[in-house]
């Protein structure tokens, strides 16, 4: 004889199971995602051919491990100047420097810094610096001779805002055509601050920084949860954000409209497995996005189809690569 339930048990059992549902749902944002992801695809037209758009791309290297990089690798910049791509390291801290198919060319201790999480290429030899922990940004100079760092007694810009020990500013992205240093917090709140004013400082000139935040019209339904990272795109003016827990990349326009999706998943985008702990994010002239994820592992992504923006698309297609 089947066993029956008590009515009252078993309306219990599934006003608890749409709780949890809901509940998950709100965890993982999972209405929100398909809820834009609906609203993104409206724009294709535009987007792909204007945006990065992120649904053409694949993943062509998944997840190498970083020869000679054990722990805690993150953040991530290209460097146009030397066409390779500078990570930092936080234990003990260090910059790396890497190929585009993820090989460790070297590495650079870095005296003084206790935290750093993210780094970018300003031009030249000028790179930014972010170090979580104590909430500091540090400009520093690489070139090919660099074999050591030393921030100790250089000058710093802090930013002692929502101040949190292990949940700061990780992501830092340069937007040299405007001269702004683009900077993600994780959470507690998730933010994206933009400080203006730093060629003139960086130059020599006077000082006039000005910090503002960047923020989605729909920020309070961002699906992400946290904010690991950030690229600011300048060919499209587009802002990619990079989050690790939901493993995500997202195209916004600078305006804050979503524009497209790129989730991380196991069989998504051509993925063997779910990208674990995505902590860096940066795209090349070409439009290849890389991505690294803590402790030492490295994806480059390629566009299926070359953008009209991307540096020597022209010759990709040409080859046979579109």
């Amino acid at each position: 004889m089947p066993l029956r339930l008590p009515r009252r048990l078993l309306r219990w059992m599934i006003l608890l199971s749409i709780v949890a549902a809901a509940g998950l749902a709100w965890q993982t944002k999972t209405a929100a995602l398909a809820w834009y992801w609906f609203q993104t695809r409206a724009g294709v037209e535009r987007w792909s051919e204007e945006g990065v758009w992120l649904p053409f791309y694949r993943v062509v290297v998944d997840g190498v491990p970083l020869d000679g990089i054990a722990y805690n690798a993150s953040g991530l910049t290209f460097s146009s100047d030397t066409n390779t791509l500078f990570t930092v390291i936080n234990g003990p801290p260090a910059v790396a420097e890497l190929s585009t198919d993820g090989k460790v060319l070297r590495m650079i201790p870095i005296e003084g810094a206790r935290d750093p999480e993210g780094i970018t290429h300003v031009r030249g030899n000028v790179f930014v610096i972010a170090d979580e922990r104590d909430h500091k940004l540090y400009k520093v100079l690489i070139d090919d001779d660099t074999t050591q760092l030393d921030v100790r007694n250089l000058p710093y810009l802090g930013l002692s805002i929502d101040l949190s020990r292990n949940l700061g500013y990780e992501g830092v992205s340069w937007d040299d055509t405007n001269g702004r240093l683009f900077i993600s917090k994780e959470k507690s709140p998730m933010r994206v601050l933009v400080v203006s004013g730093l060629p003139e400082l960086f130059d020599g000139g006077p000082f006039q920084v000005k910090i503002s935040e960047w923020k989605s019209p729909r920020a309070s339904t961002l699906f992400m949860t946290d904010l690991s990272s950030l690229t600011f795109h300048e060919p499209t003016g587009n802002i990619l954000l990079l989050s690790d827990e939901s493993a995500l990349i997202v195209e916004y326009t600078e305006e804050g409209t979503p524009v497209s999706v790129l989730p991380m998943w196991r069989g998504r985008h051509g993925l063997s497995q779910r990208v674990p702990q995505a902590e860096g994010l940066a795209i090349g002239p070409n439009g290849d996005i890389f991505v690294l994820s803590e402790p030492n592992l490295f994806y480059r992504f390629e566009r299926e189809h070359p953008a009209k923006w991307a540096v020597g698309a022209q010759h990709r297609a040409g080859a046979g690569l579109e």
